[in-house]
């Protein structure tokens, strides 16, 4: 078994853990489904199954990936010796490979959206301007490829500098200065005219706008806020040192991942309240919305840069947990091998996103299973295949792993009670795969 690197210290691990939950999640996704599931009530029910659903299985992955100190597959084949299980290791990697060939196109329009700001191609249109600039900027077919590879170049450069130097360093620069940038908006945002409303809107729950819909819409989002079930806390939690707790960490990223979806919400809707504007404008809130509420303010165009950056930051941080995942597995915790396998593995997905990438311009026409190349990407990873590996995870961690060595390496480094434990052991071997086959079967239409 050889020895893999390591993170130098506990803060290290969990800011490097919380970026790779705190993503397109948390600050793209959660705003627009939000503000089209009536804003608090929505936010109440996302909260209530961060913890009984998304939070157990964070632990879930930081025990299998702690328990064997290796990589996605080899921790299974540690675990789990001539067994098969394995595959669910595997998996992860197909998800990761996928899911980052379509993240890393919407990385690239951030990085479109800055070089606007900055060079002033943002200023001084209407809300059908920016509509129609988000439209003519995605269907580019050299802007979208030239700016996804940048994003992948950038990923790619990070993972190849290993845990410390690249992982750990870089997420100890951008994690706080996303929550200094955040801050800075949130203060920005809250003090507009009008303010009040959207800040009503987030806070004060509205049962009368739930229905079954709000419900598994809440349940989907907070079990994929914190990317589980693509093996990337398995693969984080392996660089941990054995005296640190893992319910402590798990508790600090499900906080910090909370912190950062409240944070966007306290950017955006009170903005979008102040300026008369719609919460519900669906996926292009971000790029349509937020730069006509900008547009409007003193300064606008500054805080909306700032915004950009907190955007890129958290989308960054996720990437770099996902290319992670395929590397880690392929040059085998070896050092030399890295650098090379960083680029070869990056780069070819970049090649598998290109169609994902034109699905938008050139290839907007083609169809498949009635979704754009783009869509059906998004939806294969997040209504497939990362939930399967949660269900498989919550199974193996339940029923192949002793439950005695589960709450042994859950008290490494902490003072868990066996009570404590008994609850988490009884939410990941009945509650949770319940749950997550619950909405599968409502995503997928089967009933």
């Amino acid at each position: 078994m050889s020895q893999q690197e390591q993170f130098s210290s506990r803060i290290g691990f969990i800011l490097s853990a919380a970026g790779a939950a705190i993503g397109l999640g948390a600050i793209w996704k959660f705003p627009y489904i939000a503000g089209q599931n009536g804003g608090g009530a929505f936010l109440l029910i996302f909260l209530l199954f961060t913890i009984i659903l998304g939070l157990p299985l964070l632990l879930a992955e930081f025990t299998i990936g702690r328990t064997a100190q290796q990589n996605a597959v080899r921790s299974f084949q540690v675990i789990a010796p001539g067994t098969k299980w394995y595959f669910i290791g595997i998996l992860g990697m197909i998800s990761v490979f996928i899911l980052l060939s379509f993240y890393s196109v919407i990385g690239g329009w951030i990085i479109t959206y800055l070089w606007k700001v900055v060079t002033g191609g943002l200023s001084g249109l209407n809300e059908a301007q920016y509509a129609e600039l988000f439209a003519d900027t995605i269907a580019n077919p050299a802007l979208s490829l030239g700016t996804q590879l940048i994003f992948i170049i950038m990923t790619i450069f990070v993972i190849s500098r290993g845990v410390q130097n690249g992982i750990e360093q870089t997420n100890k620069i951008m994690m706080p200065a996303l929550a200094i940038l955040f801050a800075v908006l949130v203060i920005r945002s809250v003090t507009l005219d009008g303010a009040s409303a959207g800040i009503s809107f987030l806070f004060q729950p509205d049962l009368s706008k739930v229905t079954s819909g709000t419900v598994l819409e809440a349940m989907g989002q907070s079990f994929f806020t914190l990317s589980v079930g693509v093996s990337g806390m398995i693969t984080y939690s392996s660089y941990l040192s054995k005296d640190h707790s893992l319910p402590r960490s798990a508790i600090s990223i499900v906080v910090m991942n909370i912190m950062v979806v409240l944070l966007a919400g306290l950017v955006i809707f009170p903005a979008v309240f102040a300026f008369g504007m719609e919460p519900d404008a669906g996926p292009t809130l971000l790029f349509n919305v937020l730069p006509t509420i900008f547009s409007q303010m003193p300064a606008g165009m500054l805080f909306f840069a700032t915004f950009l950056v907190v955007f890129l930051f958290a989308t960054l941080t996720s990437a770099f947990s996902m290319l992670e995942i395929i590397v880690a597995v392929i040059s085998k915790g070896n050092p030399l091998k890295r650098k090379k396998w960083a680029w070869i593995v990056g780069l070819a997905i970049f090649l598998f996103g290109v169609p994902s990438a034109l699905s938008f311009g050139v290839l907007s026409e083609v169809s498949l299973f009635g979704k754009s190349i783009f869509d059906l990407a998004d939806y294969t990873v997040s209504n497939i295949l990362m939930p399967i590996g949660a269900l498989f995870i919550s199974i193996f961690v339940s029923f192949k792993m002793k439950k005695t060595a589960l709450y042994e390496e859950l008290r490494r480094g902490s003072n868990l009670k066996y009570g404590i434990f008994q609850a988490w052991f009884f939410l990941v071997r009945y509650i949770v795969p319940a749950l997550i086959i619950f909405v599968m079967l409502d995503v997928l239409e089967i009933w």
